[in-house]
């Protein structure tokens, strides 16, 4: 994949209050072209590489309104929820960085490979602060400092106590970037980090607007709600036939949305 060197600091200071980090990057690189204005409104989405289908769900109802704002997503281009984070800016219509944590000559496999062709045939790029290197433990974790640097606002979706995305998280707070996490169950290790920074009051929770609201009455879900209400959650995956695990996702993000309320395990429209 062609790369190039921005080879001046006034380019990288284009790139978002980079130059606010403690150790910026001596050198950068990047694959697509070069355009200063993807920098100008920049959100990161972070979180679990173990990314559970509640999780793939809030990915995409919160890139959905981040790109509805004219965000650019930025996310470090891991399985999980980074490249969920990146896949929903494309279908969304938006545009992402990818934020590598190895060097740029370093072989991408196959899956890998066509999520950075689109990125950068979409208007986003991939960047990273070497050239030849490979990918270690201790990349990632630097790696995590030039995600929260780009970002106005860092957003968790899914992660564990002592995991990469708290230390994005921590990068983030240095820098006195806004941070959001997604709730998540209580029962759930991926979302047990999450439900800290909330109740810590490190993060503030986001939960689905406009978007998911908008969303929820187009659902059949949210129709059969509307039209007869007063249905447990047994009664309506029976009439529409969907399963108990995707049926919760959606009933929970409908109530912490407003549109749907829960009374003594029955629902009702908001």
């Amino acid at each position: 994949m062609e790369y190039r060197e921005v080879r001046d600091w006034k380019k990288l200071v284009e790139l978002g209050r980079l130059s606010g980090l403690k150790k910026p990057p001596e050198r950068l690189f990047f694959s697509g072209d070069w355009n200063p204005g993807i920098f100008e409104n920049c959100a990161a989405v972070v979180g679990s590489r173990r990314m559970t289908e509640y999780g793939r769900w809030s990915v995409d109802r919160l890139v959905r309104e981040l790109v509805d704002q004219e965000m650019t997503i930025v996310s470090g281009f891991m399985y999980g929820v980074d490249q969920a984070a990146h896949e929903a800016a494309i279908e969304f219509g938006g545009k992402t960085i990818a934020v590598l944590g190895w060097g740029m000559t370093w072989k991408l496999e196959k899956r890998e490979r066509v999520l950075a062709e689109k990125i950068i045939n979409s208007g986003g790029l991939l960047i990273s602060e070497w050239e030849n290197q490979e990918p270690t433990l201790w990349t990632f974790p630097v790696r995590n400092r030039i995600v929260a640097a780009l970002a106005s606002a860092v957003y968790v979706v899914e992660a564990a106590e002592k995991s990469g995305s708290m230390i994005t998280v921590n990068e983030a707070r240095k820098l006195g970037r806004e941070i959001y996490a997604v709730p998540g169950p209580i029962t759930s290790q991926v979302s047990s980090g999450t439900n800290n920074l909330i109740a810590s009051g490190k993060a503030k929770p986001w939960l689905p607007g406009k978007i998911v609201a908008k969303v929820g009455v187009e659902t059949p879900v949210y129709r059969l709600i509307r039209e007869r209400g007063g249905l447990t959650a047994d009664e309506m995956g029976r009439t529409l036939g969907i399963g108990v695990d995707v049926l919760g996702i959606e009933l929970t993000h409908l109530v912490l949305s407003g549109v749907v309320v829960e009374r003594d395990g029955q629902y009702y429209q908001g």
